[in-house]
């Protein structure tokens, strides 16, 4: 018999499990989050829940890696932008103030965050596996601009560091300390419009 109906049904309640346990972590925390409640907001039995993630360390890693790599596809597609560096520069800058202004990246970061010294692996987990995701985008693009000969860059990872916390001072900082929903004050285009020109004027950009 064919099995992919099953494998797709399998998928889809993984699926199920993993925006069940998103939200059930956003709202009461890893300590407070029980599996049981979970597999109740997923529609699905426990043992269900334990097919799929063994523990709640496997399910929080899982939801984690399934949030970043959701919520960051906008700045990984940012990659395959053409044009010239402040073009590039400011798909990336753009797509990454996006990022680090939506309510459910902050609440992400705040609860990964605020839950370090229970599951410090995790924790850790997370800042690698974002820094590996949003600032490899960086690096790799501005990779790309140095073969060119668009920018002047000795190394590209300090570079991209500079250009992110640019950008992630007035969203994702000011997210924290005013609220997940709050918006910069300024307009995000503008944010990452003097961010990449400050970028551009450090790095000596030609014919940017």
């Amino acid at each position: 018999m064919d099995a992919k109906p099953e494998g797709r049904r399998s998928e889809r309640k993984r699926r199920d499990i993993l925006l069940a346990g998103r939200a059930v972590f956003l709202r009461e925390g890893y300590a407070g989050a029980g599996m049981e409640a979970v597999a109740r907001e997923a529609g699905a039995s426990t043992a269900t829940l334990y097919a799929h993630f063994p523990s709640k360390s496997d399910l929080f890693a899982a939801v984690v890696e399934d949030a970043v790599a959701e919520l960051a596809h906008d700045v990984e597609q940012t990659r395959a932008e053409v044009g010239g560096a402040r073009e590039r520069l400011m798909a990336f800058a753009t797509a990454y103030a996006r990022f680090y202004s939506d309510p459910v990246s902050r609440a992400v970061f705040r609860m990964v965050m605020g839950e370090r010294r229970r599951v410090t692996d995790l924790a850790d987990y997370f800042r690698r596996r974002s820094r590996m995701t949003l600032g490899g985008s960086a690096i790799t693009i501005i990779g790309q601009l140095v073969e060119e000969g668009l920018l002047t860059v000795e190394k590209p990872a300090w570079a991209a560091g500079q250009l992110l916390g640019m950008i992630e001072h007035t969203t994702l900082v000011y997210g924290l300390v005013a609220g997940d929903e709050k918006l910069p004050m300024r307009p995000l285009d503008t944010i990452c419009a003097d961010a990449v020109e400050t970028f551009l004027a450090r790095y000596g950009a030609v014919a940017a």
